[in-house]
C-alpha cells in the first residue's frame, strides 16, 4: 500500500540567512520546529528531511528526525525532494517548507486528503486572503486566483487580479497569497523534475509556473487565517519567536 511521505527540503546555504535551518528559535533549531509541526499531522505516514549537509542531519538525528541524504547540485528544493522519496512506495508526496515553524498540521492533512480521495486532481497547494497594504505590491508575496473547484489558474509575484475600476468589490477576498506548500501526485513530481523550466516559470522564478505549463490540475485550499512565517531573514527571528510564545508553542 502507498504511503503518504513528508519531506522537508533543508540545505544550509541561503543568501539571505545562512545556515538558516540550524537557527535557534526559543531553545530549537528552525529545522526541528518544522519536523515537530509536520508529525503532528495525522495523514502521513513518514517524515523525513532532505539534505545535502552533514552539519543539518546530524541536527536532525540528533532530535529523533528521520533523514535522507541528497545530491548537493539539486537546482531546487523539488529536485531534492523527489530524490529523497526514491525508491520508496510514496503515493504522495508533501513538500513541506523548511522555514516555516508555524506551519498547520491540519494544512498537510487537508492537502494529503485531497489527493488521496479525488484522483483528478496531479498536485494541491493553498492561499490565505491578503490583508496588509503592503503584501498587495511586494513581489515576495506571490498572489495566486483560481477557477471552478479552486483549480488554479495562475501564480504571479504582481497583484493579480488587477482592479481596473478604483473600488471594485466582489464577494469574500479579492486577493489571496499562496502558502508555499505542495502535495504531490508521485508520478507528477517524477514528470515535473524531468520536465525543463517553463518561459512564465523563469520569468516570475515561481516553480509552480512549470507545473501548469505542464497541464497539471492544481486544487487551491483556501485557509481563511494564516498564523505562519516564513524565517528567511535576521529580522524574521525575533517575530517568530514571539508568534511561537504567542500560539502557546514555545515558553
Amino acid at each position: 500500500m502507498s504511503q503518504i511521505v513528508g519531506v522537508i527540503p533543508s540545505r544550509y546555504g541561503s543568501t539571505r540567512l545562512p545556515g538558516k535551518s540550524l537557527i535557534m528559535l526559543c531553545g530549537k533549531p528552525l529545522v526541528q520546529w518544522v519536523y515537530e509541526r509536520a508529525c503532528q499531522a495525522k495523514k502521513l505516514n513518514r517524515v523525513l528531511v532532505a539534505t545535502d549537509d552533514d552539519r543539518i542531519a546530524e541536527a536532525v538525528r540528533g532530535f529523533g528526525g528521520e533523514v535522507a541524504m541528497t545530491r548537493a547540485d539539486h537546482p531546487s528544493g523539488t529536485d531534492r525532494i523527489a530524490e529523497a522519496v526514491e525508491g520508496s512506495d510514496a503515493g504522495i508526496v508533501i513538500n513541506i517548507q523548511g522555514d516555516e515553524p508555524l506551519i498547520e498540521p491540519a494544512l498537510i492533512d487537508q492537502l494529503a486528503d485531497t489527493l488521496q480521495h479525488d484522483p483528478s486532481w496531479d498536485m494541491a497547494t493553498a492561499a490565505t486572503p491578503i490583508t496588509r497594504d503592503e503584501d498587495r505590491d511586494n513581489p515576495a508575496c506571490v498572489k495566486v486566483v483560481w477557477g471552478c473547484d479552486n483549480q488554479a489558474l495562475y501564480f504571479s509575484r504582481s497583484l493579480i487580479p488587477y482592479p481596473r475600476d478604483p473600488g471594485a468589490t466582489v464577494a469574500g477576498p479579492l486577493h489571496w497569497r499562496h502558502i508555499g506548500i505542495y502535495a504531490f501526485r508521485r508520478v507528477s513530481l517524477e514528470q515535473f523534475v524531468q520536465h525543463q523550466a517553463a518561459p512564465l516559470e523563469q520569468i516570475e522564478k515561481l516553480e509552480q509556473l512549470r507545473a501548469l505549463a505542464m497541464g497539471f490540475r492544481i486544487k487551491v485550499i483556501e485557509v481563511p487565517e494564516d498564523h505562519g512565517i516564513g524565517v528567511d531573514t535576521p529580522a524574521d527571528v525575533p517575530r517568530a519567536e514571539m508568534l511561537l510564545r504567542k500560539f502557546g508553542l514555545a515558553k
